[in-house]
């Protein structure tokens, strides 16, 4: 059946289907000039090779193509074109592309040159590798020097790059093949981008331990080079077909655990519509509100006012995290907002508070910023506010909690934020960023073990970028990383990513799981001037309701035969059982969920998933 684009994406822009190119055994998808999915005998080997230009806030350029040419035949294919970036002051750069690809080798060339002059903070080859079954397995490194080491990928995820100077990387497709990548032109490192939830580890040129944002002079032209070459050994050997449109089969697995609560956010700038929408609030009924208070940014005591009078009709818990501006002392600081608190008759169940200054990142290379000691600022926390939680960690992402690690036994929480695009935009990626969860939520518990742990907000849109100056505006409604707007906000691709969220934590034992405020740009209603009516409910906002109304249940998982489309989990509570199934694709998708117990509505026959979907099955 068709959907309409608008319900699913929120716009009526879609990305283009992606061009599949074919030599032998080997395959990629080319999309805006760069490859994705490039797999040898159906495995997927590498997840990108792309060219990619960043600006000065770490922003991604979206180059104009022109004079693309594609040939290919069963043994060959080659592509070139011309990219256009144009920069701020009329500058411009022009990158002249090559891809070719045989059987058992695939070339990327590009030479970049600008007549003006070009400044930016990254100008390159960007190499990903995919995490699942890749994670914590043998590579090898070929360095600039010449040294070759044997080592692993990360599986706990690495706070800082795991390898530097690197000219080639090798490691095993499958039994007796394998795949290496060798970088010409520059001097590349990888980082495990599994700390912005990216689903990779990302090979990048120019180390971060080099200045930028730099020049690239004008009329000196850029050459690079990234070349996959395959080895396989098996001779005549080879793997059967990949089998497609079959259904896809779920089976319950051994893992159980209880379901979260569900938090929503509220900042001083929506706090009159959360209030004007309480009948919504109720209705959702959450179990935590999270308010949002900066006093960098103007807040005060007349925020916490607002605050006040929207716990006064929530009848779940609150919690106030706080920006400390560490401008004077944390103790001054943190006793001035007690005092505002008192005024403003307003008493959170817990506070979680966090520096300012670790609003923004500390890159590799980079100085850190002045800030207090973490125990101090726990420190005066406690004494401002006796008798309430005090939790910590990051306003920001998983990446700054991973780098600056919160003093142990201080907390009676810890959390940190996530976010889908910080790094690239497009529905395939945003989507992928989900496999990346377990592995940080793992990652959090190697760290701090069985401290009490939330996430969140965790929102499509990126709510403020610890890599630069400013979120990125999106006027137009386009896919854009680090937009502070995401038009996929308003359909149904933000329904099923959210609970393919909540799936995809629900190992991690969190205490509260906050993903969406209740309006604004974040929200689950619409506001004024949106494209759809002022005060309608946006898709999202029956998976919040859900989670919601699940929060205390007891879960157990389900095992899906292809976690990257459809993704599931049993609830039970006194109501009885509901298997919850998610279709994380833009078409159809048949579920065998036969195995899972009979689906009393269900039973003898495959559930037929539409694009982006939900169902709740009550099970016999």
């Amino acid at each position: 059946m068709t959907v309409d684009a608008f319900q699913l994406y929120g716009t009526r822009l879609v990305d283009p289907p992606p061009v599949r190119l074919r030599a032998g055994k080997l395959e990629a998808d080319l999309a805006n000039g760069n490859l994705r999915t490039i797999r040898y005998d159906g495995t997927e080997v590498l997840r990108a090779i792309s060219y990619l230009v960043r600006d000065r806030d770490w922003g991604t350029y979206s180059p104009e193509i022109t004079d693309l040419r594609s040939e290919q035949n069963g043994d060959r294919f080659e592509v070139a074109y011309l990219a256009l970036c144009e920069g701020p002051d009329d500058t411009r750069l022009v990158i002249d592309v090559r891809i070719t690809g045989s059987a058992d080798r695939l070339d990327f060339e590009a030479e970049a040159i600008t007549e003006t002059g070009f400044e930016t903070n990254r100008c390159g080859f960007c190499i990903l590798h995919p995490i699942v079954g890749v994670a914590g397995s043998p590579a090898t490194v070929e360095h600039v020097g010449g040294q070759i080491v044997a080592t692993r990928f990360p599986d706990v995820i690495e706070p800082w790059q795991p390898f530097k100077d690197m000219r080639a990387i090798t490691h095993a497709v499958m039994p007796d093949v394998q795949a290496e990548c060798r970088m010409e032109g520059d001097t590349f490192e990888m980082e495990d981008q599994r700390n912005w939830s990216d689903a990779s580890y990302k090979t990048y040129v120019r180390p971060l331990a080099l200045p930028w944002p730099y020049e690239i002079a004008a009329n000196r032209p850029v050459r690079q080079k990234t070349s996959l070459v395959i080895r396989d050994a098996r001779g005549s050997t080879r793997h059967p077909p990949v089998m497609s449109g079959g259904a896809i089969k779920l089976e319950l697995g051994a893992r159980t655990g209880t379901m979260p609560d569900i938090g929503v956010i509220v900042t001083p700038e929506e706090a009159d519509a959360t209030l004007s929408a309480k009948s919504v609030l109720t209705e959702i009924a959450p179990q935590e509100l999270l308010f949002h208070f900066d006093p960098g940014a103007g807040h005060g005591v007349e925020a916490l006012r607002r605050f006040a009078a929207i716990a006064t009709v929530h009848r779940g818990r609150s919690t106030l995290e706080i920006a400390l501006p560490c401008k004077s002392s944390p103790s001054s600081e943190a006793a001035e907002i007690a005092r505002q608190m008192q005024l403003a008759d307003f008493r959170p169940d817990a506070i979680m508070i966090s520096p300012s200054v670790d609003l923004q990142s500390t890159p590799p290379g980079s100085k850190w910023p002045e800030c207090p000691p973490l125990d101090e600022v726990y420190t005066a926390a406690r004494a401002a506010f006796p008798g309430i939680r005090i939790g910590g960690g990051m306003l920001s992402y998983f990446t700054e909690l991973n780098r600056k690690r919160v003093p142990d036994g201080q907390l009676d929480f810890v959390s940190h934020c996530t976010n889908p695009i910080v790094h690239a935009a497009d529905d395939l990626s945003v989507m992928q960023t989900l496999e990346a969860l377990p592995f940080i939520t793992r990652s959090v518990r190697a760290i701090y073990g069985d401290e009490p742990y939330r996430i969140g907000p965790s929102t499509i849109p990126m709510r403020q970028n610890p890599y630069g100056s400013r979120t990125m505006h999106n006027p137009s409604g386009a896919r854009i990383p680090m937009a502070n707007r995401d038009p996929r906000h308003n359909g149904r691709f933000a329904e099923a990513f959210t609970l393919g969220y909540a799936i995809g934590v629900l190992g991690a034992d969190l205490e509260c799981l906050t993903l969406s405020a209740l309006s604004g740009p974040f929200g689950l209603i619409a506001g004024p001037g949106e494209p759809t009516e002022p005060g309608s409910r946006r898709p999202l906002f029956n998976t919040i309701r859900t989670l919601s109304a699940l929060a205390g249940a007891s879960w157990q998982e389900c095992v899906s035969s292809s976690p990257s489309e459809v993704l599931s989990f049993v609830a039970r509570d006194t109501a009885g059982a509901t298997l919850h199934v998610v279709n994380l694709t833009g078409e159809e998708r048949r579920v065998d969920c036969s195995t899972c117990r009979s689906a009393r509505e269900n039973s003898g026959r495959d559930l037929l998933l539409e694009p982006f979907a939900t169902a709740a099955l009550p099970l016999e």
